[in-house]
């Protein structure tokens, strides 16, 4: 499930944080991967944006295959959540999904599956797109690309799954992650 985050700024360290010497840092500290960002529930799997130098990443904030807090309905159980991006279809191999398969918030919304939100029909208009050239850019990357998902380009991901006041939690949840393959989790003491 596409979605944006209804703000024109594309800096990662606005959404993700806090600054791994990548990000580049949030001055106000109120980047959404951290519990209840502005009193909300909310946590997509991953954002895609810019780095402090200008490139563009992709942070993973959730792991794929676990449920996420985005759709605001039943789409949380089923769908995995980004911020609007651009990027390869590597998820759509791994998941065996078609351009088909994807939707946004607001075609969650008309399907009784997520809350009412407009994005991102309420950005896309504005440069000459909307979910169906989306989706038709997704299509001829299926089309072009024929490899398994073994050989597509690695990309390195940053999980961050939470922060603890109780160190006996924090390493619960470490322990936790090394036996779910994560073999680089660690914590950092604060």
């Amino acid at each position: 499930m596409v979605h944006s985050t209804g703000a024109n700024n594309p800096w990662l360290k606005r959404y993700v944080g806090p600054d791994d010497g990548l990000l580049g840092k949030n001055q106000y500290n109120n980047h959404w991967n951290q519990d209840k960002p502005g009193g909300r529930q909310v946590c997509v799997h991953a954002f895609i944006g810019k780095l402090a130098d200008g490139s563009i990443a992709t942070y993973q904030t959730l792991p794929w295959n676990h449920r996420g807090w985005h759709a605001g309905g039943t789409a949380n159980n089923s769908h995995i959540g980004f911020e609007i991006c651009e990027d390869g279809v590597y998820l759509c191999k791994l998941y065996g999904l078609s351009e088909k398969d994807i939707i946004c918030h607001s075609e969650g919304y008309k399907r009784g599956i997520a809350s009412n939100h407009g994005d991102v029909m309420h950005w896309f208009p504005k440069h000459g797109k909307s979910m169906d050239t989306f989706r038709a850019d997704v299509k001829k990357l299926l089309s072009a690309e024929n490899k398994p998902v073994d050989s597509v380009k690695k990309k390195y991901y940053r999980v961050q799954i939470g922060a603890y006041s109780d160190s006996a939690n924090a390493e619960a949840q470490l322990a936790k992650a090394k036996k779910a393959g994560f073999t680089d989790a660690f914590i950092k003491y604060d």
